[in-house]
């Protein structure tokens, strides 16, 4: 959480988040002995930020010291400092410096998660993801002692589920229920979510097909690679119909099509100006022509009535 400070916000550091001394206990851990954390959600890409980070480790070394925990075969599991582990790889360091804390597994994930939450630049998949192994981990722990209303909370799993979110929510600048909505994106396809990350397809378009069942979702995703667009009013209808339980890939593409506005089939009449100078005296305005064609029109149209 943050602190206030003189009327302004404080944003914690990393390690007031861990609750690690900020230089108390720094080792030389070898590389080699730190292993990623399970199922972590946060992606480390080869891009133009691991390259500046990378630079800037060559330059000046690590001056964050990594967070990690012990396993059970005397080695490491990485708390926070992935990026910085694989860009230190890059630059052929053999060890690096770290802080040790003794985690529970939940407690581990808890921590993972507000860690790498911080980072300025979050992956909406990235967020579906840590929040869902966030709320999970608060679930399994139960109420804290520090909430009056625990014992209520865990009287049933969807007060649970609430509560949790909103926790969840709270800790990272939101309500639980837009916690609720990137959550949901977990049960997308992953080509689908890959394409809600580089924001061809809208959150909110994600979190209404994450709704439908698996195949459909395949069935929406070839027609948008085979078409290269979906369209929000398209999601709409396919959120609206009645029954897809026993839709056939044919009914879908058939949805998907007929939620396009229709193209207008009237056909359109354009005269040019050079086009009309030929019929009117130079003096004419272009209302004086308008009002010449509409008289026109209209006896040519009551003679058409007349035959």
């Amino acid at each position: 959480m943050a602190g206030r400070v003189a009327g302004k916000i404080k944003l914690q550091t990393v390690d007031e988040l861990l609750g690690v001394p900020e230089i108390a206990g720094t080792q030389e851990i070898e590389i080699g002995r730190i292993h990623a954390f399970p199922n972590h959600p946060f992606k480390v890409l080869d891009d133009e930020r691991m390259d500046m980070l990378v630079e800037s480790i060559r330059e000046n070394g690590i001056l964050n010291p990594v967070i990690v925990r012990p396993d059970k075969n005397g080695d490491y599991e990485m708390i926070s400092g992935h990026r910085r582990l694989h860009a230190a790889g890059i630059v052929g360091l053999s060890k690096i410096p770290a802080i040790v804390k003794e985690m529970s597994d939940d407690e581990a994930i808890i921590k993972m998660v507000d860690a790498n939450i911080q980072r300025e630049e979050i992956l909406p998949s990235e967020r579906a993801f840590s929040f869902k192994m966030k709320m999970d981990a608060i679930k399994r722990q139960g109420a804290r002692d520090d909430l009056t209303s625990g014992t209520e909370f865990q009287k049933s799993g969807i007060k649970v589920d609430s509560w949790s979110r909103e926790v969840v929510g709270d800790e990272a600048g939101m309500t639980g229920r837009q916690v609720a909505k990137y959550i949901r994106l977990t049960e997308l396809i992953p080509e689908l979510l890959d394409n809600v990350d580089v924001k061809k397809i809208t959150l909110t378009m994600g979190v209404d097909l994450s709704y439908l069942d698996v195949q459909v979702q395949k069935w929406v995703y070839e027609y948008f690679k085979e078409n290269g667009f979906l369209k929000p009013v398209q999601v709409e209808a396919l959120k609206n119909h009645s029954n897809l339980s026993n839709a056939s890939q044919h009914m879908i593409i058939t949805i998907l099509n007929e939620a396009l506005p229709k193209k207008s089939t009237a056909a359109k009449v354009s005269l040019s100006e050079k086009k009309l100078d030929k019929y009117f005296p130079p003096h004419y305005s272009a209302k004086d022509r308008e009002n010449v064609i509409i008289q026109l029109l209209e006896q040519w149209s009551t003679q058409q009535a007349q035959e």
